[in-house]
């Protein structure tokens, strides 16, 4: 999905970016899209056939963004997170520590109005980093890896 935030891609496209078969690559745009987690962007003629384009629509997402995280739905968050370790695992591997990083795990306890306003003031630079997204290697953009997780925790 991270692709798709900076343009519309097709299936080849995005094999070609993670070196997956094309096949691959659309059985999981299929199953995107039918989650809803992506949309469909148009189609483009090749070799006398169709392809479509896709695109991940971070502003639709911003309008879910309150839905998205409900108590109903705990083990479904908790799937996402242990899939997010796991792709956090898979991209350190080819990390460029030689420009520094940075990261922060803490579990504290705050006033719920400074976490109100961290937390809002660390969504608008999400959105930023979304809105300034751009097309895989295009020149002069560098590659990052950004995952941001903050969240209340019960009381006890």
């Amino acid at each position: 999905m991270s692709l798709l935030t900076g343009a519309s891609l097709t299936a080849a496209d995005i094999a070609r970016e993670l070196g997956l078969t094309h096949a691959n690559a659309s059985y999981h745009l299929r199953n995107l899209l039918s989650g809803g987690l992506i949309v469909q962007d148009g189609e483009e003629r090749i070799r006398g056939g169709v392809a479509k384009r896709y695109r991940y629509d971070s502003v639709r997402d911003r309008e879910r963004d309150q839905e998205t995280f409900r108590p109903a739905d705990a083990d479904s968050q908790r799937a996402l997170f242990a899939a997010l370790g796991n792709e956090l695992i898979r991209r350190t591997a080819e990390a460029d520590w030689s420009v520094g990083a940075s990261m922060t795990d803490a579990e504290l306890w705050v006033d719920p109005v400074v976490f109100r306003e961290i937390r809002d003031r660390i969504l608008r630079a999400s959105r930023e980093l979304h809105d300034a997204a751009q097309a895989p290697r295009t020149p002069g953009t560098v590659r990052t890896s950004t995952t941001i997780a903050m969240f209340r925790m019960g009381d006890s």
